[in-house]
């Protein structure tokens, strides 16, 4: 079974768990393929988000809410259960990854490819492009195909409507409707 990747983790919790890998390191997205995650800076803005996120994993199905704030010092992500209640925090910031999970929330789901899910979904196609290794990138006003592997389908502004992120190689899918909100 393999990781299933960034907005996903919102269904889940807060057992501290810090994991590299910082800025530079690679993670897989699928077989052969891997990102090399860029600065959170690398955005190019700063922004403050609430998104409702869904996420399917083979036949599974969570439903839950996340605040992402980044800025040139970093990113942080907060992922709330159902009854809003703080499941999962993610923070990258000064080189190093960490994420405070619940007990609950089952190995799998791991930071760095949260982290790398939301890179693909929100970054700037060319940070995107030159941190991509394995497969082409392919873009254009709906959307992103990384290979074969994972599709990226926007509703308009991601950062201000909806996305679906689909990777077939590990069998997950992601729908989040965003809002940005004044920090």
């Amino acid at each position: 079974m393999r990781p299933m990747t960034l907005v996903f983790p919102v269904c889940l919790g807060l057992a501290a768990c810090a994991a590299p890998p910082p800025p530079g390191d690679t993670v897989e997205l699928a077989p052969g393929i891997t990102l090399v995650l860029p600065a959170a800076a690398e955005l190019g803005r700063s922004v403050e988000a609430v998104q409702m996120v869904t996420a399917r994993y083979a036949e599974e199905s969570w439903t839950f809410e996340a605040r992402l704030s980044v800025n040139a010092k970093g990113l942080r992500l907060a992922c709330l259960d159902a009854m809003g209640r703080r499941a999962l925090s993610v923070t990258w910031a000064d080189g190093r990854l960490a994420a405070e999970r619940l007990p609950w929330v089952p190995d799998e789901l791991r930071a760095e490819n949260m982290l790398a899910d939301i890179v693909l979904l929100y970054w700037p196609e060319e940070v995107v492009r030159r941190a991509l290794k394995g497969a082409e990138l392919s873009q254009d006003g709906t959307g992103r195909r990384i290979g074969d592997a994972v599709a990226i389908a926007w509703a308009g502004d991601p950062w201000n409507g909806a996305a679906r992120l689909r990777n077939a190689a590990w069998n997950y899918e992601l729908d989040i409707s965003s809002a940005t909100v004044a920090p």
